[in-house]
């Protein structure tokens, strides 16, 4: 639900660009502190925490290019099982769609639910989070399909604990200056121009990086 579009990556990349995301010339480092910051230990993650190659989105699970880039981060995830990770970081820039699913998700978590909960949403985004209006309950719908317990949910989200997490999220991107999602770093350096073969290359130039050590 934005005004990027899922039909092409040329159109991808040229509606992030007009929606006003920043990408560096070359991918920016980050220092070890900065870049420890980009994925703090509880955040959501995939993938083992002792992986050498760390990629950290920033995610809004409503923006239609975190929808297209994610099969790919999962295709990287699949290919490399032992060497990367992913660490998410909320942007609820949908407002509240973004807040809802984020709610979901991190409910999921607590269930070890959070990849097919995940999937089921990222699947049927047009749906809930469509042009035409968005649709926060169907969020619960498709959750619910995707084996998650939904009293259980919503007692953890009456919790507080989600709301304090997007608190410290939104904290997060504004400290990181981030204007659009997905924008992504892979072990503190920030993709410098958002796709699929860009991002690969990023991780493969760490994951060498790395295997040099």
């Amino acid at each position: 639900m934005s005004t990027r579009t899922t039909s092409g990556l040329t159109i991808l990349l040229a509606a992030v660009l007009a929606f006003g995301t920043s990408y560096a010339d070359g991918a920016s480092a980050q220092s070890p502190t900065a870049a420890n910051a980009l994925a703090p230990a509880n955040a959501p993650s995939m993938g083992p925490v002792t992986a050498p190659v760390t990629i950290v989105e920033f995610f809004d699970p409503a923006c239609e290019s975190c929808r297209a880039m994610y099969p790919h981060v999962k295709q990287l995830l699949a290919a490399n099982p032992k060497d990367v990770r992913l660490v998410i970081r909320y942007v609820p820039f949908h407002g509240a769609v973004s807040k809802q699913a984020i709610n979901v998700l991190e409910a999921a978590r607590q269930q070890k639910r959070l990849v097919p909960v995940m999937d089921a949403l990222m699947q049927h985004q047009p749906v809930w989070a469509s042009h035409r209006g968005s649709d926060p309950e169907k969020v619960w719908d498709f959750a619910v399909q995707a084996g998650l317990d939904r009293k259980l949910a919503q007692q953890y989200i009456a919790t507080g604990a989600v709301e304090t997490l997007m608190k410290r999220e939104v904290a997060a991107v504004e400290a990181a200056k981030i204007q659009g999602t997905p924008t992504f770093y892979v072990n503190g350096k920030q993709l410098a121009e958002l796709g699929p073969e860009q991002l690969e290359a990023l991780v493969n130039a760490e994951l060498s990086r790395a295997r040099k050590k």
